[in-house]
């Protein structure tokens, strides 16, 4: 399998350990990442905000340049995956499709509409599928209670994704089953992480993240896994700020989604970057029980 690696911003700056962990993942099951410097931001949260045309035109050039090579993208970020999904649909409408093929004719790009954009969890579940996954895993995740947490923009809108249901999705359980863990479900995995407010009304987000947190720990979860770089920000880089908000310590580690793969594959936490999160896994890891001897 060969794709277009689109990393996104936060994967190549603060969150560089979701790019080990990716890199590392994709090796060991034999996905071929083929890098473009050119690629750009998808502008969520700035540019879809103050012009959806100009943010359709930024993406449809990405996609343009996956075209071009012959590839479809993975993304690694859910918000990523969100702006791009949504810019193949919008091209959809004749209207915005003439707008944004004006925009880049001047820069020589045309998008045919052809690339398909897969998260990295449904390329892990659908396109690899659970059964090779479990064929894969070397240190089963036995003993660890994992909350996922799918956070907003794989799932929403629904209508126009058409994937899982925004309110009781699998696919991440399914494969932490897959890698021998103990998936927990609680209502807080398919609820917003606060990340969008942050810089308008850090409060309420610290509250929303604290909640979301919380609400994981209840139900019996020794660690959470997201499939969204934003979303660790908010429930790890920014633990401490919701514990102060909600008033009591949260101590609960946050996995990204190829970590907790890499574990399971055999892969030491220095390889998969755990080291760079702000919250320790090592209480999480310690969990994790050995096979039993036949």
């Amino acid at each position: 399998m060969k794709l277009a690696y689109y990393p996104g911003c936060v994967a190549q700056e603060s969150g560089r350990e979701l790019d080990m962990a990716t890199r590392w993942v994709a090796k060991a099951l034999g996905i071929e990442l083929v890098d473009f410097a050119n690629f750009s931001c998808c502008g969520s949260g700035f540019v879809d905000e103050a012009n959806e045309v100009l943010n359709v035109a930024l993406n449809a050039r990405n996609l343009a340049i996956a075209e071009k090579a012959g590839l479809d993208i993975l993304t690694i970020c859910s918000t990523c995956q969100g702006m791009l999904s949504l810019a193949n649909l919008r091209l959809g409408d004749a209207k915005v499709k003439a707008r944004v093929d004006a925009a880049l004719k001047p820069l020589g790009i045309q998008y045919h509409g052809t690339v398909k954009v897969k998260h990295l969890l449904r390329v892990l579940t659908e396109d690899v599928g659970l059964e090779t996954i479990k064929a894969r895993v070397r240190r089963p995740l036995g003993g660890l209670k994992v909350g996922a947490f799918y956070g907003c923009h794989l799932l929403r809108p629904a209508d126009e994704l058409q994937w899982e249901s925004p309110e009781e999705p699998h696919a991440f359980e399914d494969l932490l089953s897959a890698l021998g863990a103990t998936p927990v479900y609680y209502r807080g995995r398919v609820m917003c992480c606060g990340f969008p407010i942050q810089f308008v009304k850090e409060p309420t987000a610290m509250k929303i993240a604290g909640r979301q947190i919380d609400d994981a720990k209840a139900h019996g979860a020794d660690a959470m896994a997201t499939p969204c770089p934003l979303c660790h920000i908010s429930l790890d880089s920014y633990q401490n700020k919701a514990a102060r908000a909600v008033g009591h310590p949260l101590d609960l580690p946050v996995f990204h989604l190829p970590q907790v793969v890499g574990l399971a594959f055999g892969a030491s936490p220095e390889e998969l970057g755990l080291d760079r999160h702000l919250v320790s896994t090592d209480g999480a890891i310690a969990k994790i029980r050995p096979p039993a001897v036949a």
